[in-house]
């Protein structure tokens, strides 16, 4: 017999976490503290991308005591030129920072990449032209590949995708269309048909729309906080997806030894 149980995750992305910040995020991750067994985070800790800025985001996680974290970061953690010091406070708090890498956690994997922008479906920017496009255009397919790389070495049953920049159109429904080019890539939903996956999850768009679904059905939800705060009044500002967790065997007696 096997012995399985739900577990919680909780989605959230762009907290913009500043210097001045201290003391607004406590109350929200205890809130998540009660409701989730694991934490995702999507992208725009900081404001700035300030390793004093993500100094003081992990002193606000510790509130979450034991609870695993698994984090991308976004844009704004790359304002600054100090990503890489950000992804080492930040794993150095205890909280898987992935980059075109993959984790388990709980019997769950997890795989995720920043990603980039360039447009969706039919008006995807293509590597033509000016030398400075084809650049732009290269790093969104290297942001895909990394996706396809993490995703490709997972071994779990259930696997969920953290991004920042969004996969498909429909999570940024409701942002003025001269920008949706800057919001996310379709490149980055390729791989999310090549492998089964669960759900994805994404920010950046704050004023675009929380679920769309890949081509293949995959659902994906856009996380930022101040959307849900928008769509969801009512609720705390995290998304809740209920996962079961891995099936575990039973303990039972040991047979007698025989005479």
């Amino acid at each position: 017999m096997t012995e399985s149980k739900a577990l919680r995750l909780a989605a959230l992305a762009d907290t913009h976490f500043a210097k001045t910040s201290q003391g607004c995020l406590e109350p929200l991750f205890s809130q998540i503290a009660e409701r989730a067994d694991i934490l995702l985070l999507c992208g725009d800790l900081t404001e700035n991308g300030l390793p004093e800025e993500a100094r003081l985001f992990a002193k606000a996680l510790s509130i979450l005591g034991k609870l695993p974290v698994i984090a991308v970061l976004g844009n704004h953690d790359y304002e600054s030129g100090r990503q890489d010091v950000v992804h080492q406070v930040l794993a150095g708090a205890g909280v898987h920072v992935l980059d075109g890498s993959g984790c388990e956690v709980m019997g769950i994997g997890f795989a995720g990449v920043k990603g980039f922008a360039g447009g969706f479906g039919r008006h995807v920017l293509a590597p033509w032209g000016e030398q400075h496009v084809k650049q732009f255009v290269h790093e969104a397919i290297s942001e895909a590949l990394k996706l396809e790389s993490a995703l490709a070495r997972l071994r779990t049953d259930s696997r969920f995708v953290l991004l920042h920049y969004a996969p498909v159109a429909e999570t940024v429904q409701g942002e003025p269309l001269e920008i949706y080019p800057f919001l996310g890539c379709s490149r980055l939903e390729e791989p999310l048909g090549r492998f089964p996956v669960n759900a994805v999850f994404h920010g950046h768009a704050h004023h675009g729309h929380p679920e769309g679904r890949t081509k293949s059905g995959v659902p994906v939800y856009n996380v930022a906080v101040s959307l849900l705060q928008r769509h969801y009044p009512d609720r705390p500002p995290f998304h809740i997806e209920v996962v079961a967790a891995p099936a575990l065997p039973t303990t039972s007696p040991l047979a007698p030894p025989k005479s």
